[in-house]
């Protein structure tokens, strides 16, 4: 779940799927029945017989043979259409009739072509119906931008760091309702679009659970017609594209913007100058003015997001910094020192290059700390814009205290909260308001978003470098901090002055600094550059995203709990009232409806409609037939379509050869070590030995796993990229042996993205989410198999607290230590009282005995081992959950091999999602938080 507060609280603190083809194959128009009849809102046919006719469709044969048709139907159409299929290139923008849309995308192939104008390969036909569909998008975002100028109503402004949004066209197609009428404009063109929707790359805006959640959410803004924007930066590189050699991990850019983004609108008449550096002047009025320093232009790229049966498009507004080209210093460039003539262009570059650049040096805080301000100050400038802009108010006087009834800002964690001081900064030095007037605006204005309790999560700048980047917000910054350390003494004046000043201290903004009137004077501020000389060790351990976090403290309940307990909880005690719980959510469309449409069509089936889709409660009706075997074939059918499908991919992409009869076991998200995918390969480790050691008769009366992971190592993070090392270890090993066949194989699916995740989810049968009690605040993946039928091994952490209470403890199998356990745990381990399974040590043993390689895993062994000290100790707790994990395993099992009873089990899964819907999550932060309501485009 994710932990909501008001900004004046704790701003104070830091503040693939389915063919589509309309060809004559029999069996293609079979594949394309359930998709898209149930797109467009139709019950289509279901069961068995029609799932396994679907599967038959996905065999390498059958591919290369669509392939091939493929091949001659681009040959036939850059020659000419056929004279049956005669299409026009004309301009047919927002039409949803099959043959005007052909005619359009033809249009744009021939009128606004990226690529060779005589001829329609898989690029330019994406690239065309991208266009197309960007016709119909830009229409609709006309429209509801213009409602929201004419209504003016209270308007959400979501800013992220991240927004994972993967491909657009099939979103974009299923939330429309066209997704029939393109899939036959394609086939009239001589392609099909699952073909065109395979050539899209994914947004690499994003890397995780943060940047997904955000892309729902906005999901959900639009289909729910709130009045909604997101705002966040335009990444060119992105993190960083995964391969996955025999050294392991291997980082290389991302080429997703090499030929253009056709889903952005470049907006060159909104720009807004960005400033760092400088210094502030005071003018004869006593006013405070920045001046100086260096300035960038934050220019709008505007990308449309579709609500699901709706006319409502609302915006993900991104920002990229230029230099204006006076800045070019011709007189330089003529004397030949071109570096130094394009010097402005490149720092304003550096801006969107990368997400989350290594911060091991001063040169990488910096640019981190440039990225989250030009977020921030950016986004603003454009939000008072449009606050004057609506209402005739550029027309007379501006009431700024009417901005509170018309502006909710939201920030996605922490990296946002510089909203605080440069919406105050804007409101005085721009606008001319007193602080009073400015400070009481902002505390009403914004509203912040906690989703962990990981100190590492919880951002700290050295005072020392934001003096220097941003001069005129530490004055802001310190007054703030000033006003708080006054309201805290009122509100705790019984307390005596020892308590009351290192409460104080522990919870003020400027941390390490003298508070004014303590007893004894505090630390001083620590200089950044002494925390960048660190020891070549832990330079190794260092994750520039999210470094090995510091002990955190105890973790009895939830997360919501544990913020207001533990983490915040002086704050909580000062205003209980501005603490809200919102339980995160996936929005069904993209993660059931648009990525699974072989179950969503059972699904549709059995509940008499679609209307699941935007009311995912529906779901919970699918307990009265969880018993039904007819029901239970078909879903079991469903679920074998997918596995079939990614079995092809898989052998495809990583060259393995799985049995879809196997088990699919998945864990997919970041690879960090409180997420334990060390726990998971020992695991596998520890079965693949007890299996070589077994008789072959017994052998083969194991229950036969495909054991997946994926997931991207921050660079620098190296204990991380020794787990995928060892993971690609263990495979090349596994699936190489005679002795085991098919009854284990261990897949790492390289660059783990959303259409990666598009794939996996809907055929996995048992995922893993086993982190460390107490150090997951909710995530959202386990939401998303749940939602998919799948099964869930795990800890009592994050959501899987609240997965298990809806679908019921029968179907989810718990393991592992409780999270108010783990503080005397690691007390425990310190004192040398943790006596290790011997499973465990045997596990280690094997990998120590060179069976998978002559790799140095002695920093990886070593932090297992031990009791205290860096990066030794167990700090994650491998070993004190082993036993139970393996134990768990073998519950899995059992239940594996009671087809009927997994199948039930499977049902229960899915219809105990309906709480996990983001429309859920949205309609509270609306109601509760935002305190706006629906404006739908009639």
């Amino acid at each position: 779940m994710a932990f909501s507060a008001v900004a004046s609280g704790l701003t104070s603190a830091a503040a693939s799927c389915l063919p589509l083809s309309g060809s004559a194959s029999a069996h293609e128009q079979v594949v394309a029945s359930p998709k898209s009849a149930f797109l467009s809102g139709s019950t289509p046919r279901s069961g068995t017989a029609l799932l396994e006719k679907a599967i038959v469709a996905h065999t390498p044969l059958q591919r290369s043979a669509r392939q091939g048709r493929r091949a001659g139907a681009i040959r036939a159409v850059a020659a000419g259409p056929k004279k049956t299929e005669d299409v026009p290139a004309a301009a047919n923008p927002a039409s949803d009739e099959a043959f005007k849309v052909a005619s359009n995308i033809k249009y744009h192939a021939t009128y606004t072509p990226a690529y060779n104008p005589l001829k329609f390969d898989i690029p330019q036909a994406y690239r065309a119906t991208a266009q197309s569909l960007r016709d119909t998008l830009i229409q609709r975002w006309n429209d509801t931008y213009a409602l929201f100028q004419e209504k003016d109503p209270k308007q959400t402004y979501y800013l992220s760091m991240e927004f994972l949004q993967g491909r657009a066209l099939l979103n974009a197609v299923g939330n429309l309702g066209v997704t029939g009428a393109y899939a036959t404009a394609l086939t009239k063109l001589g392609v099909s679009l699952e073909e065109v929707a395979d050539a899209e790359p994914d947004a690499a805006l994003g890397n995780g659970g943060l940047g997904r959640l955000a892309s729902c959410f906005l999901d959900s803004m639009a289909t729910l017609n709130y009045p909604a924007w997101g705002y966040g930066l335009r990444y060119k590189y992105g993190l960083f594209h995964q391969n996955i050699t025999e050294k392991g991990q291997e980082e290389v850019a991302e080429r997703w913007l090499e030929k253009g983004n056709p889903w952005e609108i470049p907006r060159h008449d909104v720009s807004h100058t960005v400033r760092f550096f400088g210094s502030v002047e005071e003018g004869a009025d006593g006013k405070l003015a920045w001046v100086g320093g260096e300035t960038v232009e934050a220019v709008a790229y505007d990308v449309p997001i579709p609500g699901y049966r709706t006319k409502n498009v609302i915006s993900l507004r991104l920002w990229q910094a230029t230099a204006p080209a006076p800045d070019f210093d011709l007189y330089a460039f003529n004397a030949g020192e071109h570096d130094k003539a394009a010097h402005a262009q490149i720092k304003a570059e550096e801006i969107n290059l990368v997400l989350y650049p290594g911060d091991a040096t001063v040169e990488g805080k910096l640019l981190r700390l440039k990225q989250q301000y030009t977020l921030v100050s950016a986004s603003l400038q454009d939000i008072l814009a449009t606050f004057k802009s609506r209402g005739g108010r550029d027309d007379g006087p501006i009431d700024w205290n009417l901005l509170p009834e018309k502006v909710a800002v939201q920030m996605n964690d922490t990296h946002p909260t510089l909203v605080i001081p440069e919406l105050i900064r804007l409101l005085m030095d721009q606008e001319g308001l007193e602080w009073d007037q400015a400070w009481g605006i902002t505390k009403r204005v914004a509203a912040y978003t906690n989703h962990t309790v990981l100190p590492e999560a919880l951002e700290k700048w050295p005072l020392s470098l934001i003096s220097e980047m941003l001069p005129r917000h530490v004055s802001i910054i310190a007054r703030i901090d000033d006003e708080f350390i006054e309201e805290y003494k009122k509100a705790n004046s019984k307390l005596d002055a020892e308590t009351l000043y290192a409460e104080i201290a522990s919870l003020r903004i400027l941390e390490n600094v003298e508070v004014p009137g303590a007893p004894k004077k505090a630390e001083p501020v620590k200089e950044i550059k002494a925390k960048a000389e660190k020891s070549s060790k832990e330079e190794e351990e260092d994750e520039a995203a999210e470094p090995v976090p510091a002990p955190p403290p105890p973790a009895p309940l939830i997360h919501s709990e544990i913020v207001k307990d533990d983490v915040f909880n002086g704050f909580y005690k000062l205003w209980p009232d501005k603490f809200q719980n919102k339980t995160n959510g996936v929005t069904p469309r993209r993660w059931l409806a648009f990525c699974n449409p072989e179950l969503s069509a059972v699904i549709t089936k059995w509940l008499g409609s679609d209307d699941w889709i935007a009311d995912l409660d529906r779901l919970e009706e699918l307990r009265k037939y969880a018993d039904d075997p007819k029901l239970q074939e078909e879903w079991t059918a469903a679920k074998v379509a997918q596995k079939r499908k990614l079995t092809a991919w898989l052998a495809e992409t990583t060259g393995v050869t799985v049995n879809p009869e196997s088990m699919f076991d998945i864990q997919v998200k970041r690879i960090h070590e409180y997420k334990r995918q060390l726990l998971n390969i020992l695991g596998v480790i520890y079965k693949y030995k007890k299996l070589k050691e077994m008789p072959a008769q017994e052998r083969n009366k194991t229950v036969p796993r495909v054991v997946m992971f994926g997931g991207k190592a921050f660079a620098t993070y190296w204990q991380a990229k020794r787990i995928v090392k060892l993971i690609t270890d263990v495979g090349r090993v596994v699936n190489s042996d005679p002795d085991i066949g098919d009854l284990l194989k261990v897949v790492f699916v390289p660059n783990y993205n959303v259409t990666v995740a598009e794939k996996l989810i809907p055929a996995a049968e048992l995922s893993q989410h086993i982190s460390t009690a107490g150090m997951e605040a909710s995530g959202t993946s386990n939401m998303k198999f749940a939602l998919n039928g799948c099964l869930i091994i795990g800890t009592l952490d994050g959501a899987n607290v609240e997965i298990r209470e809806e679908i019921g403890e029968d179907n989810f199998f718990l393991f592992g230590r409780y999270a108010h356990e783990i503080k005397g745990l690691r007390q425990d381990r310190a004192e040398g009282k943790f006596e290790p399974d011997p499973r465990f040590e045997e596990a280690k043993a094997f990998i120590r005995a060179g069976t998978f390689g002559d790799y140095d895993y002695e920093p990886l062994l070593d932090s297992l081992e031990g009791n205290e000290g860096f990066g030794r100790g167990d700090y994650f707790l491998v070993g004190v959950d082993f036993a139970s994990y393996l134990e768990a395993q073998k519950e899995v099992d059992a239940a594996y091999q009671d087809k009927a009873g997994w199948a039930r089990k499977s049902i229960l899964s899915t219809a105990g999602s309906g709480k996990f819907s983001s429309d859920r999550t949205i309609r509270q932060y609306a109601d509760e938080i935002w305190k706006i309501k629906p404006l739908p485009v009639q």
